[in-house]
């Protein structure tokens, strides 16, 4: 299997216009031949410290969003080819609406499976 990660960041004000958009984005994938999965996640929560993972604390909940809105895509496809098919129609189809949402360009990871 192969796998993206992104990480995004998004306006404030477009949160719904994002949101929306990677609904469209994810049915988009899960139609095309070679997607296995597709997870977008909205970052909610922040660790407060590693001493508080150590001592098992929960996870804070974020209350206020400060100049942006961090998204991350977990997609897994078959293999490098069924990627690079995917990549090339969903840029021709979604890029421009995605980028007016976003702050920055997204980092993306890519990688095949350890375990």
């Amino acid at each position: 299997m192969f796998n993206e990660i992104c990480i995004y960041e998004a306006k404030i004000e477009k949160q719904n216009e994002i949101e929306t958009l990677m609904k469209e984005v994810a049915e988009f994938y899960l139609s095309q031949p070679g997607v296995i999965d597709v997870k977008y996640i909205k970052r909610t929560h922040r660790q407060k410290d590693f001493n508080a993972v150590k001592a098992g604390e929960p996870p804070i909940r974020l209350t206020r969003q400060v100049g942006k809105v961090t998204y991350m895509l977990y997609l897994v496809v078959e293999d490098e080819q069924a990627h690079a098919n995917l990549c090339k129609p969903a840029l021709e189809k979604f890029y421009k609406r995605w980028n007016r949402c976003l702050t920055t360009m997204p980092k993306i990871f890519l990688g095949e499976n350890i375990v």
